[in-house]
């Protein structure tokens, strides 16, 4: 009897099945930005495209000021770290950048990773182990799966911002609350809602759970300050260790965890994603420090950034596609199956706009979603050229109906 297919074979039957299923049509996969000209607008097939799914929700990438500490600290610094934290890594931006964090949270540690992926990893793989529990909301991102599987925690769902259903999964799962840490994001980046963090923090803090949030998308958009959905909801003492990103608002890459609890102060050093990868380049770490001075100081930015969400929340509703959640810097509007929705993402490119097309697993319920993202840069005459698009393109692929 023939056991399992070997790696390369497997490779090899993976690649024939997507050649039979792709082959050379146009995918988010093949999408080639070949021209970046603003944090809003970029070449794409030679065509000069508007950029309504990029996530650079403050415009950031492209601030003069950000751009200018970039250049200065590659001067000084050169361009990369070449080495871990533990190394010769640990430079004084990086040192920083960690202060500056901590400081923006009001908590007493920060630590930053080369990436957002790679701060979950670390942060969670540093929590839990065989033995423990790691209680996830089911439209959690890939990244938070993927650290608890490889913590060796044992993983458990529960519905969907469900707080009843989050207590009974913690009851159920024959592992004490104490060794039991529960996942949760601020802003869900695929539907575009908010997490209810008022009824999951009371049901963590009272059972002595912890409470992780990861305010990736919700960063510098959400709360007075800008720290998130756990600030805006006014739950941050409720929550023991945050971890977000730079790649959105701030506009860079990287990403971090804060935490104000002293068990958690050593966290860094159980962090494999933190001791054995370089550090982020020297010009990285500039710009965003940059910009998180510019988000704590510039609230303008965040206001219109909801103005711009709403005008097209509203704009969607009234050609009849309403988007799955309220209106907020990212949405989702659900498309009647793969082929009608990757023929409207196709036309909607080729007529110059860019949103993200999402499909299963990605989505939650098995959804076909054309989702995009608003920027404090986008103009109302961007978002009216891109309503203008989607009315023509939705009825040229059927998704929307002719005009009587």
């Amino acid at each position: 009897m023939a056991g399992p297919p070997g790696i390369k074979a497997r490779a090899r039957g993976f690649a024939e099945v997507f050649d039979r299923s792709i082959g050379d049509a146009l995918t988010p996969l093949s999408v080639v930005i070949e021209k970046v000209l603003s944090p809003v607008r970029a070449v794409i097939e030679g065509r000069e495209t508007l950029m309504f799914g990029t996530n650079s929700y403050l415009g950031l990438n492209f601030d003069p000021a950000c751009i200018a500490a970039a250049e200065a600290a590659m001067a000084s610094f050169g361009t990369g770290s070449t080495a871990s934290r533990v190394a010769s890594g640990n430079q004084a931006l990086h040192v920083g950048l960690e202060r500056q964090i901590a400081e923006l949270y009001g908590r007493r540690d920060a630590t930053i990773f080369s990436t957002g992926f790679m701060a979950n990893l670390g942060a969670i793989g540093g929590l839990v182990r065989e033995g423990d529990a790691a209680v996830l909301d089911a439209h959690c991102h890939a990244s938070i799966f993927d650290a608890c599987k490889l913590s060796g925690a044992k993983i458990l769902t529960f519905r969907h911002n469900d707080a009843a259903d989050l207590a009974r999964i913690i009851a159920e799962s024959g592992i004490a609350p104490s060794r039991t840490l529960v996942v949760v994001e601020g802003l869900y980046s695929v539907l575009g809602d908010l997490a209810d963090l008022d009824a999951i923090s009371t049901v963590t803090a009272g059972l002595g759970a912890v409470l992780l949030v990861d305010e990736a998308h919700s960063l510098g958009l959400y709360g007075a300050r800008g720290r998130g959905v756990a600030e805006a909801q006014g739950v941050e003492d409720k929550v023991d260790i945050i971890v977000g990103t730079f790649s959105k608002s701030v506009g860079v890459v990287g990403g971090y965890c804060v935490t104000d609890d002293p068990a958690f102060r050593a966290l860094r050093f159980a962090a494999r994603s933190y001791l054995y990868t370089a550090s982020l380049p020297p010009p990285v770490v500039a710009a965003a420090s940059q910009a998180l001075s510019i988000i704590r100081d510039d609230s303008d930015k965040r206001r219109t950034v909801f103005r711009n969400a709403e005008t097209v929340h509203r704009g969607l509703t009234a050609l009849g596609l309403p988007p799955l959640a309220p209106p907020g810097p990212v949405g989702a509007v659900p498309m009647p199956g793969i082929k009608p929705g990757l023929d409207t993402w196709t036309a909607l490119l080729r007529a110059g706009l860019y949103v993200n097309m999402l499909i299963p697993p990605a989505t939650p319920n098995g959804e076909v979603v054309l989702r995009y993202s608003v920027s404090a840069a986008h103009s109302p005459r961007d978002i009216d050229a891109a309503l203008d698009i989607i009315a023509a393109t939705g009825r040229q692929t059927g998704v929307l109906r002719p005009a009587a």
